[in-house]
Parts: structure tokens; C-alpha cells; sequence
């Protein structure tokens, strides 16, 4: 909820600098809220369908993202074992292990967030 927190407090900086009547700043600060918080369930609800359809699709739809992280860990492996191709440079090496870290703490959050999600989903329900 951070990113929401950073995109209401400017918002709300700027209805009180400009609307005086603090009822009316409070309903128009509540409405904006309504909308921006719409707004981002828009956008997760496009990036859940995005998930979805990679999750329904064939085989390598599915694992593709898995299947490039088994990739570059395994170059990195190569590197740390001395067998690294020539042509790769010490900075593309740096990059690939960049991509490994942020592919594994991806990983992290999608699990925990395809573990935690069916309860929340049941609790609404």
C-alpha cells in the first residue's frame, strides 16, 4: 500500500492548499481516494488476467520465466566455475546476476502471494 500512500498525500496536499471549506475539502479528498483506489484495482485486476492467461496457456507459455532464470543461474554457475564464453564480459556477468536476483525475489513474492491469496479470496467471499 506504500505506492497508494505516496499518490493520495500530494493529492491531499493539493486540495487543501486550493479549497478552503474544510467540509467540502474532506469530501472532495474522499472522493479522489475512491477513484485512485479504483484506479489501481483496474490495474491489478489487468495484471491478474495477464497471470491467468499465461497460467491457462500451453506448456512453455507457462514456464518460460522459470526456464530463462534455470538459464542465466546456470551461466552464472559456469562463471563461478571457470567457464565462462569468452565474448561474455565481466558487466554482462554483473547484469545476468542482477536478473537472478530479481528473478529469485519475483519467485519469493509470487509464491507467497499464490499461498496467501486463496485465504484472502475466501474471506471476501
Amino acid at each position: 500500500m506504500g505506492f497508494i500512500e505516496k499518490l493520495i498525500a500530494p493529492v491531499s496536499k493539493i486540495v487543501g492548499k486550493f479549497v478552503k471549506d474544510k467540509d467540502l475539502a474532506q469530501t472532495l479528498q474522499a472522493e479522489l481516494n475512491v477513484e485512485i483506489l479504483g484506479l489501481v484495482g483496474k490495474e491489478l485486476d489487468a495484471q491478474k488476467s495477464i497471470i491467468l492467461a499465461e497460467a491457462n496457456g500451453g506448456w512453455l507459455q507457462r514456464n518460460w520465466r522459470p526456464l530463462m532464470m534455470v538459464f542465466f543461474a546456470t551461466l552464472i554457475g559456469a562463471h563461478w566455475f571457470g567457464f565462462t564464453p569468452e565474448n561474455l564480459t565481466e558487466t554482462q556477468i554483473a547484469d545476468l546476476y542482477e536478473l537472478v536476483k530479481i528473478g529469485i525475489g519475483g519467485y519469493v513474492v509470487g509464491r507467497t502471494v499464490e499461498k496467501v491469496a486463496p485465504s484472502i479470496i475466501a474471506r471476501k467471499g
